[in-house]
């Protein structure tokens, strides 16, 4: 038999749990500019326009396909010759960088 109490109760708790994980709260494209010159620009390019082999074009929307939510994941993790941000940048901070990736064309 479904009881409803608990799935109002485990509803509350993932809502909760969701406001407290960052992704809730909107991107900044201007934090993510100041961040993205510190930390991505060295490889990706101020402008967006990679200036390394094999790093993506921001400029000309390369990479930039994917939700946000994978975009993240894979800035946390890095790939390949990019490093992981895991530890350096926060989510919200990633999630600024996203949003200002998806200005730059």
């Amino acid at each position: 038999m479904l009881n409803i109490g608990y799935l109002k109760r485990t509803l509350l708790v993932a809502l909760w749990w969701m406001s407290g994980s960052g992704l809730c709260y909107a991107a900044d494209p201007n934090k993510g500019a100041q961040v993205y010159a510190t930390h991505c620009a060295s490889c990706h390019g101020l402008s967006g326009i990679s200036v390394m082999m094999g790093a993506p074009s921001f400029a000309k929307n390369e990479g930039l396909m994917s939700p946000d939510s994978a975009l993240l994941i894979s800035i946390r993790g890095g790939k390949a010759a990019m490093p992981a941000y895991r530890g350096v940048l926060n989510d919200q901070d990633i999630l600024d960088v996203i949003a200002y990736l998806r200005t730059m064309n």
